[in-house]
């Protein structure tokens, strides 16, 4: 059985005028939806360089307790298949729900062309700043000492939970997780040590000023070194402070 069936015989010269022309026409179209807009991919890697260099700048600037921090952005590349018509204005934006933190991406949409078109660049941000590293096995439910961690700097993007920038944030807390030497102390992997239950009569310290006012009363809630805790006094009134090592709530007014 022979397959190659050649094409029916066109019957009429206008046919063969019609079937030229649609030719004509898909071939004079199809260039320009195959071909790319020339050198399009390199300026649009360095507008998102050059606009989410910017937002870092905000974001890393200084934490909350001061500590700088120096960001590090690695801009991918588009996907090679994508065709796009030439634009005039194209604008960067973050996709709702996105972070410049770790691994995310950058939208890219044009808003002054012939087409309107949107599409997305994968980047990688880290942030490097100050951290604790551990240099000992530390067993779940070990306290941590001194020692057992020594100051480096790391890539705080790596992972979510926050790092532990201060040492007092994890000398004397207990480890929620095994540690091994060269991990990172984030706030996932340390326990604050409880010092009293709910309901214990405890001492509160009231700084006002230059003064210190002591009075007593009952934690409504089981009392953690660092944490906050609500104390009723003997008066009826509830005050709020935090849980000192000593078992000692502290109030600053």
């Amino acid at each position: 059985m022979n397959l190659l069936r050649p094409y029916p015989p066109l019957s009429t010269p206008w046919a063969w005028l019609g079937q030229l022309a649609l030719w004509a026409a898909i071939l004079a179209w199809a260039p320009a939806m195959a071909t790319p807009a020339p050198g399009l991919e390199l300026p649009l890697q360095s507008l998102a360089q050059n606009w989410a260099a910017e937002h870092l700048k905000a974001d890393t600037g200084a934490t909350d307790k001061g500590t700088a921090l120096r960001p590090e952005l690695v801009i991918g590349q588009l996907d090679t298949r994508l065709q796009l018509a030439p634009c005039a204005k194209i604008e960067p934006y973050l996709p709702r729900g996105s972070r410049l933190w770790g691994r995310s991406r950058i939208g890219l949409r044009c808003v002054d062309g012939p087409t309107a078109w949107n599409v997305f660049l994968p980047v990688t941000v880290k942030v490097w700043g100050p951290a604790w590293i551990v240099t000992r096995p530390v067993a779940p439910g070990e306290v941590i000492g001194a020692g057992d961690a020594q100051p480096g700097e790391v890539d705080w993007a790596e992972h979510p939970a926050p790092v532990l920038t201060q040492q007092s944030d994890w000398v004397g807390v207990t480890a929620a997780r095994g540690l091994m030497p060269g991990q990172v102390l984030r706030q996932s992997m340390v326990r604050p040590v409880q010092v009293f239950n709910a309901g214990t009569e405890v001492k509160v310290v009231v700084t006002q000023a230059r003064f210190n006012l002591s009075a007593s009363g009952r934690a409504m809630s089981h009392g953690f070194v660092g944490q906050p805790v609500r104390v009723k006094l003997g008066s009826g009134k509830v005050v709020s402070g935090r849980v000192k090592r000593d078992a000692t709530v502290s109030v600053d007014m």
